[in-house]
């Protein structure tokens, strides 16, 4: 099924496209021919293809210059199957058959893709690929977060969803900086919080005196991975400078009330979650940055793993696996 050389060689796969816009439902499992890579280019055998609730979202509905059909999936881990005539991948120089990463591509939720080099690194060896196939989507929006923010040591920060993908990857960037972190959950979820360093509040009526009870100094930032009313006014009463304030997932009440929200489709966030790459799969190498898995799925399952995702509630990351 896969290429071996980047002279001349085609292989063919299946892949998940949407062919309307929709939700997972309405996806098709469909035949594609890999092309060879050129100059910038390698072709990947997907082992794992990671599953993000964006996966979904970016094609719910109709987008201003996006034509379908469109490819699913943004981000893999698996082998270098055929490599451009000279080229390197992300992270230098690369062989057939070497494991790597990619990030930022289109079609990940494929058995092969060719894609361009610089979005290829070499994969973490302490991660599995179904844990690495995770890595970057969370990580780069976690790291962005925290700069955009300017989370310093030794300052206390407020995170919403921190028992979350993107809040868990949150909890570890924070710690290495020695900021604490005041992060809600719901209670069964709180050893997760406290697993990876941060402080655990129960979000619900009440939550704004619960964490004043727990703050032992001011909350200089609030970071929002859900995008509840209730988060958004909770960090809008306790941060008084709305630059400290991020979301990713309620960008209409910060354009509304004057606070930052941050996407991978904004050029700014899209150039610092590249440059940031290298430094996340470094991290992950040397066991500072972990990936907790809560299952995987076979490739043609994905509608099924989206089912699970959209729960909120699937106690880690999931993967598909070809």
């Amino acid at each position: 099924m896969s290429s071996e050389t980047a002279v001349g060689t085609r292989a063919r796969t299946r892949r998940w496209i949407a062919t309307s816009w929709g939700g997972p439902e309405r996806w098709e499992f469909v035949e594609h021919d890999v092309p060879a890579p050129t100059a910038g280019e390698v072709t990947i055998r997907v082992r794992a293809a990671g599953v993000n609730p964006a996966d979904a979202k970016h094609v719910a509905s109709a987008r201003p210059g996006v034509v379908l059909p469109v490819p699913i999936g943004y981000e893999v881990s698996g082998e270098l199957t055929a490599i451009g005539p000279s080229t390197r991948i992300g992270s230098g120089k690369a062989e057939v058959g070497d494991e790597v990463v990619a990030f930022r591509v289109s079609g990940g939720y494929a058995g092969e893709l060719t894609v361009p080099a610089e979005k290829v690194f070499a994969k973490p060896s302490r991660l599995t690929h179904p844990e690495a196939a995770n890595l970057l989507l969370v990580g780069t929006t976690a790291a962005e977060m925290l700069a955009v923010t300017g989370a310093a040591p030794g300052e206390t920060v407020l995170l919403h969803g921190a028992s979350g993908a993107v809040g868990v990857s949150v909890l570890q960037q924070a710690r290495l900086r020695d900021v604490h972190v005041i992060g809600t959950a719901s209670p069964e979820r709180f050893d997760e919080v406290r697993r990876f360093g941060g402080t655990p509040v129960r979000y619900g009526p009440g939550m704004m005196d619960r964490i004043r009870e727990l703050a032992d100094a001011p909350i200089v930032a609030a970071l929002d991975a859900v995008g509840t009313e209730e988060a958004v006014d909770a960090s809008l009463a306790l941060v008084a400078d709305r630059q400290r304030i991020v979301t990713i997932a309620a960008p209409g009440r910060a354009a509304t009330e004057g606070f930052l929200a941050i996407a991978g489709s904004q050029p700014e966030s899209a150039r610092f979650r590249d440059e940031v790459r290298g430094e996340l799969i470094a991290l992950a190498q040397s066991g500072d940055l972990v990936v907790p898995l809560a299952r995987t799925f076979p490739l043609d399952e994905a509608p099924d793993a989206h089912r699970l995702l959209a729960t909120g509630h699937p106690g880690g990351k999931i993967a598909l696996l070809p």
